[in-house]
């Protein structure tokens, strides 16, 4: 098909209405509309344009649903990153203005794209974030009981003040009486959300159960059934630095000046680069997968304790050493995943953290 009949087409999405910027392939705006934001309005929007259609929009609410009700009618979507669009902040601000800027970055390549398919995956991922939001809740409730009984001056380290046996002992060291009733309407909650987490930790598991990954993954030490129901796709990266990337472990560097003449001949500079901790832009949850099984291995006897001391006898400190531990479990796993391979210690050569 001719470049010429490709249209680019920026989508700035709100709860009740979708501006459209639509662009040819020499960036002339041809046509600019705004409609409701339903899957048969948008449609047919999209029906009356000829050519090659490329749609974009930012990740956010509507993205998802969007993104499945568009895909079978365009060439290419692209659901991208708002954090790295840089140009619409610069400007006027409006959604006809916003579309257009959309869709002049799709056709400039500019775009980072956030991942959306793995149709066959989307049970095992909504049952994933229902356990961890879930599990959040749980964790905001337990903090608040203890920061109630800090504020009247009751010490509660540790976990006996959450256990059902111990809660009466618990409340009545709280003297105000309406003091005490906000605790035990925070028991209650606490209690609810503890069978409503074991509920759907158990949907998860058995959902996770029909994936072959999930069996692969399992044969790496300690990524036990949960950590790996919840790492659902890191076979769509093509290199392990894309996967630390995303994890949270990959290391930024600024440099700068790199290059100097020194008697008429060009030279780089020897001066080491400057290390300026780790990626802040990462899966939140994929990090904590990833470090949490580097801790545990490093306490436990296996082959991952055995790299980890190997690293610890090199010299390298326990939190850098834990650290390339995270790194080397998270290349094992894509390595397993991509290529469907059975766990092996010769991974854990030092050569290839």
């Amino acid at each position: 098909m001719s470049s010429n009949m490709k249209k680019y087409i920026g989508l700035d999405v709100h709860q009740e209405s979708i501006a459209i910027a639509v662009l040819n392939s020499a960036g002339k705006l041809v046509m600019e509309s705004i409609v409701e934001t339903k899957a048969a309005t948008l449609l047919e929007f999209l029906h009356g344009l000829r050519g090659e259609l490329h749609v974009t929009l930012e990740e956010g609410t509507w993205a998802a649903w969007l993104y499945d009700v568009l895909k079978p009618h365009v060439s290419e979507i692209v659901v991208c990153n708002p954090r790295r669009n840089a140009l619409l902040k610069e400007g006027s601000k409006s959604d006809k203005v916003d579309a257009r800027k959309l869709a002049e970055l799709l056709r400039a390549g500019l775009l980072r794209a956030v991942y959306h398919g793995e149709n066959g995956l989307r049970t095992l991922q909504e049952l994933a974030r229902s356990y961890l939001t879930i599990s959040k809740d749980q964790a905001r409730v337990m903090s608040r009981l203890k920061a109630l009984y800090r504020s009247w001056g009751i010490p509660c380290s540790g976990t006996q003040v959450y256990a059902p046996r111990h809660r009466d002992r618990w409340l009545s060291r709280i003297a105000q009486p309406g003091v005490r009733r906000r605790a035990e309407l925070f028991y209650q909650q606490l209690d609810g959300l503890l069978v409503v987490r074991h509920t759907v930790r158990g949907e998860l598991l058995a959902e996770s159960r029909k994936h072959q990954a999930v069996k692969i993954l399992r044969q790496i030490p300690l990524i036990g059934p949960l950590r790996a129901a919840l790492m659902q796709t890191p076979h769509r990266f093509r290199s392990k630095r894309q996967l630390w990337t995303y994890s949270g472990l990959g290391v930024e560097t600024h440099d700068s000046a790199q290059h100097r003449y020194v008697d008429g001949q060009l030279q780089r500079s020897k001066k080491p680069q400057q290390i300026r901790g780790l990626n802040q832009n990462h899966n939140h949850e994929m990090k904590e997968i990833f470090k949490s099984t580097a801790l545990s291995a490093s306490r436990c006897a296996g082959p991952l304790q055995d790299f980890y001391a190997g690293l610890l006898a090199k010299g390298m400190k326990p939190d850098m050493a834990r650290l390339t531990l995270a790194r080397k479990i998270a290349a094992i796993t894509l390595t397993l995943w991509k290529k469907g391979e059975h766990f092996d210690a010769e991974h854990l050569k030092s050569q290839a953290a």
